[in-house]
């Protein structure tokens, strides 16, 4: 019997236990949780449209006009091996008498060491020159002042007297009114052009019998300037440049060895008959943009063995004038010619050329002749060709 109970008291109690488990409610699973909800990020404001850009003004550039407006000079550059050197100027080693201080926006002329023999100052805003930054300075051979604005007023009277050994003055596009006074007779070339030079001084130029070229194109000379002494002194001058001036007369005298004489761009309305004949060196001589006429021109005016080169564009002339057998280039256009007559423009017969016609020294040497911007009518005569049997281009 105890057996039986035990048994059966296990029964019951595992009865109870399957009982409670039925009657239990079986949990409901849970629901997983719903995200939370992602703010929106807002859309960044469009950006304000860019105003429309005004037009442009253009406005012309003006020079400066006081002192105080101008650029501000350079700076000073790196120490040179010279110790006397301006700080704002360049000194190469290996040009130990070059002084370069060009286009540095400079007031006034630097100190110039004793050393120098050249020295390069152009581009700058220079108004005077003084004598004493070239106190010690008298070994200058080549001085450079181009396009400043040095007046005559601002030029020291005695500052060229210390340079007694320069050979080579410029001083183009400054504010000149006269031809610098003391000037030195070591000079061998003197640039003047691009000025306000109205006069020369009396005796200028009777002490420079070393002066191979002077520049004095594009100022203000006229008739009154010029004597028969102007030029007296000048020996050995080669070049002589009075283009662009106000001159109506050819001067009354030009140096006897004179090799180029530029007289462009003036009004010259006539040329005293023999002018040329005691100029026994005259190879090149122009006479462009003037107002000659035929009846300014005397005959025989251009016969001169000498002359290599003629010009005698932009003129009044209604025929060519005649010239001598060596010239070689021959410039008429734009001129009044409405004909031509080969034989006699011919500088000899033309018998004679065709006897001769191997003999170079025997027959016009013409190889260049223009005539474009006239009334001339196509063909060219034959007679020109004939005559001129050298002749490389003639340009109608």
């Amino acid at each position: 019997m105890t057996h039986f109970g035990y048994i059966l008291s296990i029964c019951l109690i595992l009865t109870t236990v399957v009982h409670c488990q039925r009657r239990q409610p079986k949990p409901k699973p849970s629901k997983p949780p719903k995200p939370p909800k992602i703010p929106k990020i807002p859309k960044p404001p469009k950006p304000p449209k860019p105003p429309k850009p005004a037009k442009a003004v253009v406005i012309d550039p003006t020079e400066p006009s006081h002192v105080t407006v101008l650029p501000p000079p350079l700076p000073p550059g790196p120490e040179s091996v010279f110790p006397d050197c301006p700080r704002e100027c360049n000194c190469p080693p290996d040009y130990p008498n070059a002084l370069y201080c060009d286009s540095r926006n400079l007031r006034i002329v630097p100190i110039i060491p004793p050393r120098i023999h050249y020295v390069y100052l152009q581009n700058n805003f220079i108004e005077a020159l003084p004598e004493r930054p070239f106190r010690n300075a008298t070994e200058i051979k080549w001085i450079n002042l181009d396009n400043n604005r040095i007046s005559s007023q601002k030029l020291d009277k005695e500052v060229f007297k210390i340079m007694n050994k320069l050979l080579f003055l410029y001083m183009d596009r400054n504010k000149l009114n006269g031809v610098p006074p003391n000037l030195p007779s070591s000079l061998e070339q003197l640039r003047l052009s691009r000025n306000q030079i109205s006069k020369i001084p009396s005796g200028s130029f009777s002490k420079m019998e070393n002066l191979t070229l002077l520049d004095l194109h594009h100022n203000q000379l006229s008739d009154s300037v010029f004597n028969k002494n102007t030029f007296k002194g000048l020996k050995s001058l080669m070049q002589l440049n009075l283009a662009h001036n106000s001159l109506k007369k050819m001067p009354p005298t030009v140096p006897q060895h004179i090799f180029q004489l530029f007289l462009d761009k003036n009004q010259i309305t006539e040329i005293p008959n023999n002018y040329f004949k005691n100029l026994h060196h005259l190879a090149f001589l122009r006479l462009n943009f003037n107002q000659l006429t035929d009846q300014g021109l005397p005959n025989g005016l251009f016969n001169v063995s000498t002359l290599l080169d003629l010009h005698l564009s932009n003129n009044k002339l209604n025929s060519i004038p005649m010239f001598n057998i060596k010239l070689e280039h021959l410039y008429l256009s734009h001129n009044y010619i409405e004909k031509i007559n080969g034989t006699e423009i011919c500088p000899c017969p033309l018998g004679n050329i065709a006897l001769h016609a191997h003999d170079l020294d025997l027959i016009p040497r013409l190889r260049y002749l223009r005539l474009d911007g006239n009334a001339l009518a196509p063909p060219i005569p034959m007679e020109i060709r004939m005559c001129f049997r050298l002749l490389q281009a003639i340009v109608v």
